[in-house]
């Protein structure tokens, strides 16, 4: 993969979270340092916590440096059109249930489902991607496979990221 789109909330939040990594380093040293100064490593459930977190924020400090160079920024304020695209908000409806869901199409890194934003390189974001209103799309998920039909294709801009 070349380059993965991010919005610019997105790649902002990204970077917030990276400075405040990096900025925990020095207090998760301390309290190694001080867990060791404790006696027996073999035993010493303060140090082994604070490894456990040194090498959480280590790996999630490594993820997201490797994936800085990788992102393609994109500004969601100014995207348009009549297909469906990183960026937009799409209306489906289960051609079988008549249930209608919006998914907002995003990166892999800043999509959350639980508020209705999905990734591009999901299954539905996939099939998703490129159709217009009317279009059908059948998809394999969790539960079965569901067909939807396009009703909708809005961009509503970083308004999606609130």
């Amino acid at each position: 993969m070349t380059s993965i789109p991010i919005s610019v909330q997105g790649y902002k939040k990204l970077e917030e979270e990276l400075a405040r990594l990096k900025s925990e380093r020095p207090a998760i040293i301390q309290a190694i340092k001080e867990a060791r100064e404790e006696g027996d490593l073999r035993e010493n459930a303060g140090y082994d916590a604070a490894r456990e977190r040194q090498g959480m924020a280590e790996a999630r400090i490594k993820y997201i440096e490797s994936r800085l160079a990788l992102y393609q920024v994109v500004d969601l304020d100014k995207l348009s059109g009549d297909k469906v695209i990183f960026g937009s908000t799409v209306e489906v409806e289960d051609v079988d249930s008549g249930e209608s869901r919006n998914f907002t199409i995003l990166g892999p890194d800043e999509a959350d489902p639980s508020k209705g934003s999905i990734s591009f390189l999901s299954p539905v974001g996939q099939a998703l991607l490129g159709k217009e209103e009317g279009d059908e799309v059948t998809v394999e998920i969790p539960r079965g496979r569901v067909t939807y039909e396009v009703v909708s294709i809005a961009f509503n801009g970083s308004k999606v990221l609130g």
